[in-house]
C-alpha cells in the first residue's frame, strides 16, 4: 500500500513540476507575441502572471520594463531594469536600457558605470554604447586647459 502511495506522489509531482514550467514558458511567449502586437496591457498582464510561476524570469522583467518605458512610467521600468539586472547582470538591454535613463536623468557617473560594464558584457548590442558615450562626452563640460 505505501508502495502504491509513494508512485502516486511521485507522479503527481512530476505532473505538477511539469505543467509549471510549461505553463511559465507559455505566459512569456503569449506575452511577447502580444508585445509585438503593440497590445501592452495584456503583454504585461502575461508576463507578470509568467513572473508569478517562475520569479527568476529576467525576460518578463525586461519586457515589463519595454512596456513602462512606452508607457513613460520611469519608475516602474526602473524597478523592473533592476530586477532583470538582479537574475542576470549581463543582460546586454538592460544595461543599455538603464544607461538611457541615467542618460536622461543626466546621471553621467552612473552611464559611465554602467558602460564598463555594459563593454565587458556585449556582444550584439556594442555599437549603441559607443552612441551614448559620445552623446555624453558632447553633454559634459569640457575642462579648461588655462
Amino acid at each position: 500500500m505505501m508502495k502504491i502511495f509513494k508512485l502516486i506522489a511521485l507522479f503527481y509531482l512530476t505532473i505538477n513540476i511539469f505543467c509549471v514550467s510549461f505553463a511559465d514558458e507559455n505566459f512569456f511567449d503569449k506575452g511577447l507575441k502580444l508585445f509585438e502586437d503593440q497590445k501592452y496591457d495584456d503583454a504585461k498582464f502575461m508576463f507578470e502572471k509568467g513572473i508569478v510561476f517562475n520569479p527568476k524570469d529576467s525576460n518578463s522583467y525586461l519586457y515589463l520594463a519595454k512596456i513602462y518605458n512606452i508607457q513613460e512610467d520611469q519608475s516602474k521600468e526602473e524597478k523592473n531594469l533592476e530586477s532583470t539586472l538582479l537574475i542576470e547582470p549581463n543582460n546586454e538591454e538592460a544595461i543599455l536600457m538603464s544607461m538611457k535613463m541615467a542618460l536622461e536623468r543626466s546621471n553621467y557617473s552612473k552611464v559611465k558605470d554602467l558602460s564598463n560594464t555594459f563593454s565587458k558584457v556585449c556582444k550584439k548590442l556594442c555599437d549603441e554604447n559607443k552612441e551614448i558615450l559620445d552623446t555624453l562626452s558632447n553633454i559634459e563640460p569640457q575642462k579648461n586647459d588655462s
